[in-house]
This record gives C-alpha cells, structure tokens and sequence, in this order.
C-alpha cells in the first residue's frame, strides 16, 4: 500500500507502507504535479487523482508509475474528488459543475450545473445510485446518478463545507463550520449534532455509527452517532489536521493522519477499544504543508501475500494461481507497450511537461 498526499507546494509525495512487527514507511516518489496547490486527492484499485488550484486533475497509474493525463473540464479549483469503483470518477469544483467521469477512456460522461456557487463537498452513495453534494449557495442537492439529474434540494441556514455518507448508506452528515449535522435516510431529517470547539476540516466514517473528527487544532476525536458523545479525544499532531484517512487490513484498523505540522502518522485503533487512545504505529516527516491525504491498495499485492500464506496448505493450487498470473502480466504487458511512449515516469528527476490528454485538449482549442 502507499500514502499518498498533496501539499500547498505544488507536490504530490508517495510513500510505501510495510506492515510488519513494526510498521515502517518508505519514500517512493516526490512529483512536481501540479502548478499551483493541491486541494483534492481520490484513489481507486489502480488510479490515483488529485485537483488543485490551477483547475486542472491529473491522473496516475499506480501500478506502473506513470502520469496518465490531465482531464480540463472544471473551470475553477477543483474542491472534491470521489471513485465510485474502477468505473468511475466524480469532480466537483468552484464553477459549480459536478463531472461524471469514464475511467476506462477518461471521458466525461455528463457536466451537471449542481450549484450556483462553489461545489464545496460531495459523497456518492455505496449503492452508487445516489449522490449528495453541498455548496456555497446554501443547498444540499441529492443526485440520481441512474439519469444523471437532480432528484431533491434542501435548503441550508449556512454553507456546509463536507458533507458525507456512512458505509451503510442508512445515514449521512454535513459539516459547517464546527457543527456536524446526523441525518437519517429514511426520514431525510436530522437525528442528531456534534459541535466542536474549533472547525472542523475533516471527517470520516470509522464504522457505521462511529465518526473520526478532525479540525484547526491537534486534536483527534471519536464520536458516536447514535448518543453524539465524544468517545476518544488525543492529540495527534503538533499543527491542525487536515485530513483523515481510514481501512481495515486483515481485522486491523488503520487511522492516517495528515497535519500542517508535514508530518504524516498511522495509527491503529482497537474498536473493542475504543476509549483507549490509538498506538501510533508509524510516521514520516514530508517537511511540507499538507493538504490532503488518501491510502492506495494495491489489491494485487494483497492477493499475492494472502497467495503465500496459503502455499503451504496446497502448493499445487499455488503453482496453478501463479501461472495464471504471469499470463494477465504478459497480456497487460502487450496492451501496455503502445502507449507506454506517450507517458511519462512519475520520478523526482523529471520536469513536468503535457499530458497526452492536456495536448489533445489544446488541439480540439484550437481547431475550433
């Protein structure tokens, strides 16, 4: 698995995490990404995005290390970025739009007007036939994204700035300012609130009815959504946090963690447990200031540890799984090699030139 982080200097850091007796964190790459601060970072099984400033998203094929393209949609920071699956990818920026994404050929399948202001959050549902999005225009907006249209608008007394969907999909939150707002969504109506002392700046689902809760401050706090109580409260950083990261591997769950303070820490969280603080598990110094955060799994690397596990129990099923492996290599291999000259490494050395898909978009400018 890999870190992945933006920062307000225009860089986006890759860092391989080894669990073992002891978790380490190992730099793998440092990339020039973007031209101005990142402000959005997504992942699914393969692809890594990030958004900035500079209006653009770029894309990365994690597995063979390489930049895949730029998609010039938004008009506008870009605000908010989520996978729903391998197949797709929704945006949301501050012109308003929210984009429904092709991964497969990266084409933009529909630009939906969404707000009149900035699109300041959104959250697909894991049926993946809803979408909420909030903006600066003071409206939460569900989307049925089965006929790409808008199917319900609630208006807000202020601007929610997060909004998100539980891994359930029985509930949902909005954050504004320091105030978490407990929808139900049956009822579409608020079950109950949480109010910190500081803004919040991000949020996250730990389990079903337990939210990680981060803010301008150094402080990290479990709440549950049922009773609202404050569950866990530690310190995790020496700076605000700006972002929360969370999965479960092999029963563990894992919370990353991503501060102004540069510094980027994994923590594991005992749910049995959870009054009891985290145990820091590792950290790394980035020496920037962090932006946002999110976690790759390379899935095919997990199936590849689970497959050694397993060989001594049948080293004849082993054999077999291992040959069918190289055959799905040598196929990606032979699809690969055509366009492998039209991408570039993602490697500290190299200075940043077009993508494929910025200089296709330029073409299309001009012949109009």
């Amino acid at each position: 698995m890999e870190l992945v982080a933006g920062c307000y200097e225009q860089v986006l850091f890759g860092f391989a995490a080894r669990p073992a007796e002891s978790w380490t964190v190992v730099p793998v790459f440092t990339h020039h990404a973007h031209s101005a601060s990142l402000s959005a970072v997504a992942v699914n099984n393969r692809y890594v995005v990030t958004g900035s400033r500079d209006e653009t998203i770029q894309i990365y094929d994690m597995k063979k290390k390489i930049e895949h393209g730029a998609l010039l949609q938004h008009n506008g920071t870009i605000t908010c970025l989520e996978f729903y699956g391998t197949a797709h990818l929704l945006s949301g920026a501050e012109d308003g739009l929210i984009c429904i994404w092709n991964t497969k050929r990266w084409e933009c399948l529909k630009s939906i007007k969404a707000h009149k202001g900035h699109v300041t959050s959104l959250s697909i549902h894991p049926s993946g036939k809803l979408a909420l999005s909030v903006g600066t225009d003071k409206t939460l907006r569900t989307w049925n994204l089965v006929e790409g249209r808008s199917a319900f608008i609630k208006n807000l007394k202020q601007n929610a700035h997060i909004i998100k969907w539980s891994p359930d999909g029985e509930r949902y939150v909005t954050v504004i300012t320091n105030k978490v707002d407990i929808y139900k969504l049956d009822t579409a109506s608020i079950t109950g609130t949480i109010t910190t002392e500081k803004r919040i700046s991000s949020l996250r689902f730990i389990t079903d009815s337990i939210l990680a809760i981060a803010g301008d401050d150094e402080i990290i706090r479990f709440y549950s959504c049922d009773s609202q109580k404050c569950l866990c409260e530690f310190k995790a950083h020496e700076n605000r946090i700006k972002d929360i990261y969370s999965f479960e591997r092999e029963g563990q769950h894992v919370i990353v963690t991503a501060s102004s303070d540069g510094y980027i820490k994994m923590w594991n969280l005992d749910l049995n447990k959870i009054k009891d603080v985290p145990s820091l598990l590792c950290e790394v110094n980035t020496k920037a200031r962090l932006t946002c955060l999110a976690v790759w799994l390379d899935q095919a690397s997990e199936m590849k540890e689970n497959s050694d596990k397993a060989a001594t129990l049948s080293q004849a099923n082993e054999d077999e799984k291992s040959s069918i492996v190289r055959k799905n290599k040598v196929r990606r291999t032979d699809k690969s090699d055509k366009t492998a000259k039209k991408k570039r490494e993602i490697t500290p050395e190299k200075q940043k030139s077009e993508a494929p898909l910025q200089k296709k978009k330029k073409k299309q400018n001009s012949s109009s």
